[in-house]
């Protein structure tokens, strides 16, 4: 018989409520996928403030659950377990979603599971193209986080091959179009700006790229510095800065060193398909030079449709039906956030 899985996410600054059906025979449909972002809140302070993005989770919480329900056509009382980001994240975002979902879990007498944010952003893909073939290479990319993991199980075990070791690819994105006078989140404005711009025009680093670096962990930081100093240089000149050129090339960069290591660790590791996720997923220069690459390798690539490589709670949903689907432990109603969950951990 299948059942429904309600997923909430309150990490960062997007309330989501997603809900799913978990068939039979493992398949996991979409039913329902609303969001709410405070983005617009954080934006004259250039990056997302703990407290206004726990005030707005506390605001959306309930007008998301209600919107979620009305579009899939269900009742509260068809929810069969509720899956909540337990961790990583902001600790108070989180524990505004951790309090919800502990709140309908005790009053509707049904499972709670905490899962990782992180987890989640790989199994979102599943919605889209099915089940995730074991093992495969996930890149997680992100305002907060860049990582490259090894999925052997997505409801039980997953490998951490690297991360940043400093700023996030995603940060560096809104530092250096902060730099450049463009708006916040800088992601998408970077991208529409680099359309118009050479890539080739500035040779930025790659970082972390050494021989004695550690060959799948990343650093963006030296790359937003080089940034910051060639425009000074410009400024200092009396000449105008070429924001489409920079925007370019330093998109270049950043995807240059997130496809090349994602690649050679997927030929290390003998894996055939790799998963790209996260917000930065929807940059249009990493999707194609990794699509590129994948080609040449002979390997197969697997990108979730922009909606669903943010933040939002049918990921968690997602993630949820997975782990119920494997018979993992339900969480206590004392669950308590972790904002520094480990991504080995997928549930708690």
């Amino acid at each position: 018989m299948a059942r429904i899985i309600m997923g909430i996410e309150s990490s960062c600054d997007e309330t989501g409520v997603g809900l799913v059906r978990l068939h039979d025979n493992g398949a996991v449909e979409l039913l329902a996928d609303e969001v709410a972002s405070s983005v617009e809140q954080h934006a004259r302070f250039g990056g997302v403030v703990p407290e206004v993005a726990s005030r707005a989770h506390l605001e959306a919480m309930v007008p998301m659950t209600r919107r979620a329900f009305e579009t899939a056509g269900l009742k509260m009382s068809d929810v069969d377990a509720i899956a909540v980001t337990a961790g990583p994240g902001l600790a108070g975002a989180l524990l505004v979603g951790v309090s919800a979902a502990k709140a309908y879990s005790a009053a509707l007498g049904i499972p709670l599971y905490g899962v990782n944010h992180l987890a989640g952003h790989i199994a979102v893909d599943t919605l889209q193209h099915g089940p995730l073939p074991t093992p495969c290479l996930a890149l997680l990319v992100s305002g907060g986080h860049t990582q490259l993991l090894r999925v052997d199980d997505i409801a039980s075990r997953i490998t951490e091959l690297g991360s940043t070791v400093d700023d996030a690819a995603g940060e560096a994105y809104d530092k250096v179009a902060r730099l450049l006078g463009l708006p916040y989140p800088g992601g998408p404005p970077m991208d529409k700006a680099a359309a118009n711009g050479d890539p080739k025009a500035i040779a930025f680093p790659r970082g972390m790229t050494g021989p004695r670096d550690a060959k799948y962990d990343f650093s963006f930081s030296g790359l937003k510095t080089s940034v910051a100093r060639w425009v000074e240089g410009v400024e200092r000149r009396g000449e105008e800065v070429p924001v489409e050129d920079v925007a370019a090339s330093f998109q270049e960069a950043v995807a240059d060193v997130l496809t090349a290591k994602a690649i050679k660790a997927a030929k290390e590791f003998d894996i055939g398909t790799l998963v790209i996720s996260g917000g930065v997923a929807a940059n249009s220069r990493l999707s194609s030079l990794a699509r590129e690459r994948c080609e040449q390798a002979g390997i197969t690539l697997r990108v979730p449709k922009p909606k669903l490589c943010t933040d939002n709670g049918a990921m968690i949903a997602a993630l949820g039906a997975h782990v119920v689907a494997a018979g993992r432990p339900q969480s206590s109603l004392d669950l308590s956030a972790n904002p520094a969950l480990p991504v080995n951990v997928v549930s708690v």
